[in-house]
């Protein structure tokens, strides 16, 4: 009896072994990837958002970053001084609006203006009286009437005269009087150039201080065109060898951290700073939205050494202790689905831009995964 019912129970221990291996067949029905593969469905690969691409020649390039200001176009921009010192009686040009080359800007009252002026009339007063007794110390030394001498004193008075009223006018024509219709003490504040008023710093009733009065002149007036700008920055000294002119340039604004401008070199200096030891590079930045403003910082990002080669974007790469490697999609599985297979690959480096070259490792039209692979990673 006893031993009928220990060989119920074997066997019913036997039968429940063999029904729990059945049911863990059913269970895992799918098979495990090899060791440095990683196999994901349709469903997973979404997820993960990983993004393949052919490998292929790229233009690759080095890029040196520096700083730079946005600055107004110095053949687009006047700076607007007084050369007289005087006071404001009236302001004809508002911040903002367009003027044209002559428009008045605003009007001063300055005695300099009317010292220059009289300083003239007296001028060309005394060159028509020195004018005069020369031509009557010729007439006297025609008919032996005066003496050599006293002719050639009337002959160097009249030079004088000449080369005062000469003078005269130049002060005067600096102060934009020079005309003789009559002394006058207001001077015209004019518009050097077609453009926009960007600035004004002077009030109505204001004191001015001139350009040639013996003072610090201050600027009244800026007038500008704001449509086309320049983006001045310096490059180090090492590197002005690799930037040329026409070299591409991705700028980056500090008012606009978001945006990334294409851009190209348009001027190299061919001179150093020998305090900073850096030349200066000029970029035309064009402005019709008038999205940007002179004196905005930026970063300029200067691609040099452009060439094209086989090359895979920075973020294919991956760090796995010594080695670098990318993962390449090498199509399905024997369940459908995608393999991924992790390849060691030989880089350079050295290069500052996105794309990086490969030495040795990947075959041309390798589908390389190049965002997303740290994911891949995590899996093995």
């Amino acid at each position: 009896m006893k031993r009928v019912a220990f060989t119920l129970v074997f066997l019913w221990g036997a039968a429940s072994i063999g029904c729990g291996r059945s049911g863990g067949a059913r269970a895992d029905t799918r098979a495990e990837a090899p060791i440095g593969e990683v196999w994901l469905s349709d469903a997973q690969v979404a997820e993960a958002k990983l993004i393949v691409a052919p490998f292929e020649e790229q233009d690759v390039d080095d890029v040196i970053v520096t700083s730079g200001k946005v600055t107004f176009d110095d053949a687009h921009v006047s700076h607007v001084f007084s050369p007289v010192s005087g006071h404001v009686t009236l302001i004809e040009a508002k911040v903002g609006q367009r003027v044209k080359k002559g428009d008045v800007l605003a009007i001063l009252e300055s005695p300099d203006i009317g010292v220059a002026s009289a300083d003239l009339h007296k001028a060309e007063a005394d060159r028509i009286a020195a004018e005069h007794d020369l031509e009557r110390q010729k007439e006297l030394l025609a008919v032996h009437a005066t003496s050599q001498r006293d002719f050639e004193q009337a002959d160097d008075a009249f030079r004088k005269a000449r080369a005062e009223v000469e003078r005269a006018k130049q002060k005067a024509s600096l102060f934009r009087a020079g005309t003789t219709a009559g002394v006058t003490q207001a001077y015209a504040l004019r518009a050097a150039l077609d453009g926009e008023v960007v600035a004004r710093n002077l009030s109505p009733g204001g004191e001015v201080q001139g350009q040639y009065g013996g003072g610090s002149a201050v600027e009244l007036f800026t007038v500008g065109e704001l449509d086309q700008l320049w983006v001045v920055a310096d490059v180090h000294e090492m590197d002005t060898g690799r930037v040329k002119v026409g070299s591409r340039v991705n700028l980056k604004l500090f008012a606009l951290p978001n945006k990334a401008i294409p851009a190209k070199i348009e001027w190299v200096s061919g001179i150093l700073d020998p305090a900073t030891r850096t030349a200066k590079v000029r970029l035309v930045l064009e402005n019709k939205e008038r999205l940007f403003k002179p004196e905005m910082y930026a970063t300029l990002f200067i691609a040099v050494d452009e060439r094209k080669t086989l090359a895979i974007p920075r973020s294919a790469l991956l760090r796995l202790g010594e080695q670098t490697a990318v993962f390449i999609e090498k199509g399905k599985s024997p369940d459908g689905r995608h393999v991924f297979v992790r390849v060691p690959v030989s880089v350079d480096e050295t290069e500052g831009g996105k794309w990086v070259p490969v030495a040795h490792g990947l075959e041309r039209g390798a589908r390389i995964v190049t965002d997303g692979a740290i994911l891949l990673a995590g899996e093995r």
